[in-house]
């Protein structure tokens, strides 16, 4: 019965999710990856951007750090660190990303109440993510409706934090483009890739937003037909 579930029509509640999921990781490698070849003509660094742009916002005491890896560039709200995968790089799309982070930067200093609200509620999602199915799916085996339910509510604390995800990501590029406008160290072409590029970023969290949602759904399809 339990792998009946899976067999059932409730999976594919979560086939247009994974498609979307599919089409944005491709996106965004492939936009990342063209527009890493493209320098700017200012010839300005992703880390000396993001420290323009920082110190423009009347930011003080930011660190910026590198950090391994690719696309896992990040800021950290807690210990106020900006850490870049290539703080070295002129490119188009190392610079989009280094402001998109700065642009967390300037959320924080400003008080931005979504990132503030996701910061506050990433140990209650981290919870839910890691529960939420061997809850549900313990219930089902052995039909114990209060892990079943305790399961659903776990992965609505994950579901929450993508979509308080969404305002953020979005804030913050919108915020990267206005900031590197005001530098005039980029031209009106090279911004237009880093909008490419951070477009592309956005479909990957409108895309986890998506699955999340239908994985809520797919959960409560399952727990009806129990």
């Amino acid at each position: 019965m339990f792998f009946s579930f899976f067999m059932g029509p409730s999976i594919l509640i979560l086939l247009p999710a994974l498609a979307l999921a599919i089409y944005a990781q491709y996106k965004v490698r492939s936009t990342y990856a063209r527009y890493a070849r493209v320098n700017v003509s200012g010839g300005v660094s992703a880390q000396q951007m993001a420290e323009r742009i920082v110190e423009g916002a009347g930011i003080g005491q930011l660190k910026i750090e590198h950090i391994k890896g690719t696309l896992s560039d990040n800021y950290d709200p807690k210990d106020k660190t900006l850490r870049l995968c290539n703080p070295a790089s002129c490119s188009v799309a190392a610079i989009g990303v280094a402001a998109h982070e700065a642009g967390h930067a300037i959320q924080d200093n400003q008080g931005y109440k979504a990132l503030a609200v996701r910061t506050a509620i990433v140990p209650l999602a981290n919870f839910g993510s890691q529960l939420a199915f061997p809850l549900f799916f313990l219930g089902l085996i052995f039909r114990y409706q209060p892990f079943v339910t305790l399961g659903i509510l776990a992965f609505s604390l994950a579901m929450l934090f993508t979509m308080v995800t969404l305002p953020v990501e979005f804030d913050a590029s919108r915020r990267a483009v206005v900031a590197l406008r005001r530098t005039h160290l980029i031209s009106e072409a090279e911004l237009g890739g880093v909008k490419q590029v951070l477009f592309a970023a956005a479909l990957t969290y409108v895309a986890a937003a998506a699955m999340a949602a239908l994985q809520l759904i797919m959960l409560l399809s399952m727990n009806r037909r129990r």
